[in-house]
């Protein structure tokens, strides 16, 4: 593939061009490996679901922005032709009343465990802010999207 006259570009792995991909598993892996080697180190790793009715890609782009504004690192991010949404992210502790703020305001709808999970952490941080302010929490977060007719005539799914 030329992008110029001036060079081309050799793809790598054109095989799999259609196909979905994401680097969840390789980050999952590499962080399960460091909180075995440091059980300390993340001592904060959430996993979340939630449910939205926005458009998966338009979700993503709106998360990955803001996650970033507040000083977070989106790790990976991914969404499926389901509609499943993935992102992978981390972000200093004092900013976690920021991501729970944009969360609500993307339209994520949190599970009652997801949201039971980030009050903890904001109350926790809150309390602890001098000792704990820059340690790091990490969020692996699924996002089921729906179409808004799905969710509005209950056809959505259940989730805990």
């Amino acid at each position: 593939m030329c992008q110029s006259e001036a060079g081309c570009v050799r793809l790598r792995y054109t095989h799999n061009v259609g196909l979905w991909a994401s680097d969840k598993w390789d980050v999952r892996r590499a962080a399960q490996e460091m909180s075995s080697k440091f059980p300390e180190s993340i001592p904060w790793a959430m996993q979340l679901k939630a449910v939205s009715s926005e458009e998966p890609s338009r979700l993503v782009r709106m998360l990955t922005g803001a996650i970033l504004g507040c000083g977070g690192w989106v790790l990976s991010r991914g969404a499926s032709d389901s509609g499943l949404v993935n992102m992978l992210f981390e972000f200093e502790r004092q900013a976690c009343l920021d991501i729970y703020s944009i969360l609500i305001a993307a339209g994520v709808e949190l599970s009652p465990l997801g949201h039971r999970r980030l009050t903890e952490l904001c109350q926790c941080t809150r309390t602890q802010r001098e000792s704990c302010g820059t340690e790091i929490a990490s969020m692996d977060l699924e996002i089921q999207t729906f179409p808004v007719g799905a969710l509005e005539s209950g056809k959505g799914t259940e989730f805990v």
